[in-house]
């Protein structure tokens, strides 16, 4: 704006804001700008310039308290000084216009990301940045007050709103440019060890972006500072010449242990800090064999975090097991599997000591009689019986199962070129690699798998759900269609509660999946579960009108049938509060409005004790329910609706003149 301003007239300053909007005349107002700041008196221009450093250069958006203070430190001193901590104000004023707050995130940004790119190409306007910030940070953090800080404090102070930023990336200025001044001050922070508060917040950094609990591991949030060393945060940080520095000291067990059981070769393999893992591996000291406290070794976290060369070193060692189980015996395969990392796959695939169908206690087909075949009802039933009996003992999935159920189409093809991978081996609990891509959603890697001609489609797990049970429940439509196209694939499979694909997709709402079972003549769109309920019975219990008008439309499906309990459709609707199946429901003339379950109580009674108004007044309107029948109890639904303490109820049951209070 500054360069807009200095053009005399209006005409001539419009010129120039069109060029400068049209992407053209940037570079000129930018260097014009940048040159004007250095013409800035006193310590204006080394508050401006060094302003603009750690704003372009910084990890993450820095908040305007952070920026302030670390513009105030200086190198060589021991402590900060307040006093020349300088204010946003001042220092908005001596960026000339090219710094701005962003108040809806609260951090202070460039003014266009252009002039980010235009710093990018310009180096020159910084000398050697990454480690002057380096160098302010550990400063920073080595500063007496800063020392003192216990480390059981819950919140950083406000008095140093620099220190997390300090605590949690002056490795990554440092991995960019080492100085011997950052060297020293590295060395003196991690001397400290867990007893220095950066520790703290550095795990506690870890713990919110680095946990991966949809894989059932929680490998950092569980870490608190017992066992954290000096070595274990520069293996994170991975500045591999201070880790080298440290090793040489001979300060620190290059085996030691932090709470979760993890040495600094672990971290170093997890973070893929391969110049350390290499330093460490050549110490005759380093045990490369040590677990963590889940079972996992180095070797297992480096597969996990797909770090290739991590992994290449530590197959070349010689002393790592490379099929080693975890506690819940998964192998480095299969966490490399399951998180898509193929070059990490072809490394350990080559190996001739990998099982790469490794599964501890999962089941396969070939256990049941060869008679029977995939389909048969006789090897169904053994393979129920098999698996009750290893559910409680492990998850059994192999490679391959992570590998489809992720959706890792490359990771899948690369196990299924094995000769040894069966593609049919169900786990612990029964499912099959098809059964989790379908129940996913993996359409990609379902194509794959059932381009296969030894790939079964149609087995069932343990509670008798298939691959299109699972796809059709939560609805992924493109997948449901290629498991139909299959030949071998029943579409009206029950399961071990006699419940059909068709029956989830209703409780589940799934529209199109109805539509697309319902058009096919091989499913009984009326099929009732081992408890007498029909898909019809579950829609309207669920609320799914759509689903329920669908069903409705057909003649072949019965709208009053009763299950063994004797409850109807509207009877679930009713107690669920669904109003708008209800209606749908007594629109019907073969639906009986007052029929009674096997203790006698209506539809009514159920939605009177559970105060549902709205349902109590459809099905009071025109005379649809009669309020007086009393069940096997010789209760009336104002009985129910009283005791449960439904007022709003009691009174639109009293309202009516026909309603029996006693």
């Amino acid at each position: 704006m500054d360069a807009v301003l200095e053009d005399a007239t209006i005409h001539q300053r419009r010129r120039t804001f069109q060029k400068m909007t049209n992407g053209f005349g940037l570079d000129d107002a930018y260097r014009t700008t940048l040159g004007r700041i250095t013409e800035q008196r006193g310590n204006r221009v080394k508050l401006g310039i060094e302003a603009l450093m750690w704003i372009s250069c910084s990890k993450r958006p820095l908040k305007a308290d952070e920026l302030c203070h670390a513009l105030a430190v200086e190198a060589g001193t021991t402590d900060l000084n307040v006093g020349n901590v300088p204010s946003i104000r001042t220092l908005l004023s001596c960026t000339l216009g090219l710094v701005t707050i962003d108040e809806k995130a609260s951090v202070v940004r460039l003014v266009h990301f252009t002039l980010q790119e235009y710093l990018a190409a310009h180096s020159s306007w910084f000398v050697t940045p990454h480690s002057m910030m380096a160098e302010i940070c550990l400063t920073y953090l080595n500063f007496q007050t800063i020392c003192e800080l216990s480390t059981a404090l819950d919140t950083i102070p406000s008095t140093t709103p620099f220190l997390h930023y300090a605590s949690c990336y002056w490795g990554f200025h440092a991995r960019k440019e080492v100085t011997k001044s950052v060297k020293w001050l590295a060395l003196r922070l991690l001397r400290g060890d867990a007893k220095h508060i950066s520790g703290s917040i550095l795990l506690g950094e870890m713990r919110r972006v680095d946990s991966e609990p949809w894989m059932g591991y929680y490998w950092c949030t569980h870490l608190d500072l017992q066992g954290f060393t000096g070595l274990h945060y520069i293996a994170y940080m991975g500045v591999s010449e201070i880790a080298i520095d440290m090793i040489d000291l001979k300060i620190w067990d290059l085996n030691g242990r932090d709470s979760n059981g993890a040495t600094p070769l672990m971290w170093a393999a997890k973070y893929g800090n391969s110049t350390l893992a290499k330093v460490l591996l050549e110490q005759g000291a380093v045990d490369p064999t040590l677990a963590d406290n889940l079972g996992l070794t180095p070797l297992t976290h480096a597969a996990k975090a797909g770090h290739q060369d991590v992994v290449k070193l530590l197959l070349q060692c010689g002393k790592v097991n490379p099929d080693s189980l975890d506690h819940r015996c998964r192998t480095p395969l299969s966490h490399a599997a399951g998180f898509g990392h193929e070059g990490v796959m072809k490394l350990l695939l080559q190996r001739r000591d990998i099982n790469p169908d490794s599964n501890k206690y999962g089941w396969t087909p070939q256990a049941c009689s060869a008679e029977s075949g995939y389909g048969g009802l006789a090897a169904q039933a053994q393979r129920r019986s098999h698996y009750r009996r290893l559910r409680a003992r492990g998850d059994g999935r192999t490679p391959l199962s992570y590998a489809a159920g992720c959706g890792q189409g490359g990771a899948t093809q690369l196990l299924l070129e094995c000769g040894d991978v069966d593609p049919n081996w169900g786990d612990g609990n029964g499912r099959t690699p098809l059964s989790y891509a379908a129940g996913f959603g993996q359409e990609s890697v379902v194509k794959i798998l059932l381009g296969r001609g030894n790939v079964s489609p149609d087995l069932g797990d343990a509670d008798g759900w298939t691959p299109l049970s699972y796809a059709t429940s939560s609805g992924y439509e493109g997948v449901v269609n290629l498991l139909l196209e299959c030949v071998h694939v029943n579409p009206d499979f029950p399961d071990q509660r006699h419940r059909t694909p068709l029956s989830h997709a209703a409780e589940s709402g799934c529209e199109s999946m109805v539509a697309i079972l319902l058009a096919r003549g091989d499913v009984n769109p009326d099929s009732e579960d081992k408890g007498g309920r029909t898909p019809l019975s579950y829609a309207a219990g669920s609320g799914r009108e759509s689903v329920t008008k669908m069903l409705l439309e057909r003649v072949d499906v019965n709208p009053d049938s009763s299950n063994e309990y004797g409850r109807t459709p509207l009877s679930y609707a009713a107690g669920a509060g669904r109003e708008g199946v209800a209606n749908m429901l007594l629109e019907r003339e073969d639906v009986n409005p007052d029929s009674s379950d096997e203790y006698g109580r209506t539809p009514l009674s159920y939605a009177a004790r559970s105060g549902h108004e709205g349902i109590v007044k459809i099905l009071l309107e025109g005379g649809h329910a009669n309020p007086n029948l009393r069940d096997n109890s010789d209760r009336t639904p104002l009985s129910w609706a009283a005791e449960s303490g439904q007022e709003s109820v009691v009174k639109i049951l009293l309202d009516r003149g026909n309603v029996n209070p006693n």
